[in-house]
């Protein structure tokens, strides 16, 4: 009887440690897609980003013009033409067409290079922020929404993230180093980019990731 005893007092003792350590595990979760779309730094890049996207949209709407035109012009004019000047217009054609798709190439990898730079700073800081944010409030893990399949709404701390982040009024990267030097980062999901046209604009924030300008 003593040693029955002793054992369900020693399980009632596991099971309250349990229930204490349990307690004390606190978990939170940042939308970081949200983060960078609503805070300063993030509203700012995805404006200067537009103003560049509208001027390069307008350069190419210009050239594409131009070798639709000259092969309008091949199409329905070239068999009365003389060989010669069939040849240089249809060598102009091709020229154009060869530099309207590279300047669009051009341009998308100018775009996600740029996005991809601006992106990952402004990530980086907001890692820091969730670090510093982390520890003060004695969380254990601080997780990325996309990475989860539910979660209670009063353990979104997105708005506080934002509002810390807006308050330290730094230039994006530059909270950066710390939070790799610790480890605390977010990781934006695999993507595939999208099949576009050439007569589609060049949107770098089409994909799936975190991106400044999804």
């Amino acid at each position: 009887m003593r040693y029955g005893l002793t054992i369900a007092a020693l399980v009632m003792g596991m099971a309250a440690a349990a229930a204490t350590a349990y307690a004390d595990i606190r978990l939170a979760f940042v939308d970081v897609q949200r983060a960078l779309n609503e805070c300063r730094a993030g509203k700012e890049a995805k404006s200067r980003f537009r103003g560049r996207i509208e001027q390069l949209q307008s350069q190419l709407e210009g050239e594409q013009g131009d070798v639709e035109r000259l092969k309008r012009e091949l199409e329905q004019k070239g068999s009365l033409m003389q060989p010669d000047q069939r040849q240089n217009l249809e060598d102009d054609y091709e020229k154009k067409l060869r530099h309207f798709q590279d300047d669009y190439k051009n341009s998308r990898d100018e775009l996600q290079e740029k996005d991809n730079q601006v992106t990952g700073a402004i990530v980086r800081d907001l890692a820091a922020v969730v670090r510093e944010i982390g520890a003060k409030n004695g969380y254990t893990m601080v997780m990325e929404k996309g990475t989860l399949l539910w979660a209670v709404p009063a353990t979104d701390i997105t708005d506080q993230v934002i509002r810390a982040y807006d308050a330290m009024n730094v230039r994006p990267g530059s909270l950066g180093n710390e939070a790799g030097a610790e480890g605390a980062k977010f990781a934006p999901a695999a993507d595939t980019p999208p099949r576009r046209g050439l007569t589609e604009p060049p949107e770098p924030g089409a994909s799936g990731r975190s991106t400044i300008l999804k």
